[in-house]
């Protein structure tokens, strides 16, 4: 009983982590360029995260099992090469099944590669730690990520366009603000909610 107390409350922090205590984007300030530029619209940011969620999953998940038949010198490259397979798999299933979204975030499925969240996980926790814990740090940093970003899309779809997930919301009269359809409205919508859950949080940062 003890040892089974202990692996979940492991899994329950490793969770708590990657949701809140150092969630990539409000804490590590990690994937702010595709936070900026995808959450225009709900649909784009669920895709985005969920894409992101799996990345992260399949490429620490692929880490952890090689993680000792990795040399220290080329761990970085290795990281790369994992984590752009992955990629091409989002990329392949987004223009087989959702072409419009993947045509609306364009290039930033692609950059994914490049996103410090996926490359982070893997060197600080994958290369570290068994598949099982890894599985569960992965899920929770792209959830964490992808809460972010769907929070961001419902305000700035709603007041972009006046819809969210493109049904109407707002009143046939209401004037759309242009700004939030771009990426200084995004920057505005997500600073002010990092401030506001650091807040809430009480986290602060020492100078």
């Amino acid at each position: 009983m003890k040892l089974i107390r202990i692996k979940y409350t492991k899994w329950y922090n490793i969770m708590k982590d990657g949701l809140s205590k150092n969630n990539p984007i409000v804490i590590a300030v990690l994937g702010i360029c595709s936070a900026l530029a995808v959450t225009n619209r709900v649909d784009n940011a669920i895709a985005m995260g969920l894409g992101v969620t799996f990345v992260v999953m399949a490429s620490s998940a692929t880490v952890s099992l090689i993680r000792n038949f990795i040399p220290p010198k080329v761990r970085m490259v290795t990281y790369m090469v994992i984590i752009s397979s992955f990629v091409i798999l989002v990329q392949m299933f987004l223009q087989a099944y959702f072409p419009s979204i993947a045509k609306a975030l364009g290039a930033y499925v692609g950059l994914i590669i490049t996103n410090c969240i996926v490359m982070g996980r893997a060197e600080a926790f994958a290369s570290k730690n068994p598949v099982r814990y890894t599985l569960v740090d992965g899920f929770a940093s792209g959830m964490g990520y992808t809460f972010i970003l769907i929070m961001v899309a419902v305000v700035r779809e709603l007041l972009a366009f006046g819809t969210i997930l493109n049904y109407r919301i707002m009143p046939g009269t209401w004037v759309n603000w242009t700004v939030m359809a771009m990426a200084p409205g995004g920057f505005f919508v997500l600073g002010l909610l990092i401030w506001g859950i650091r807040e809430l949080s009480k986290y602060y940062e020492e100078a």
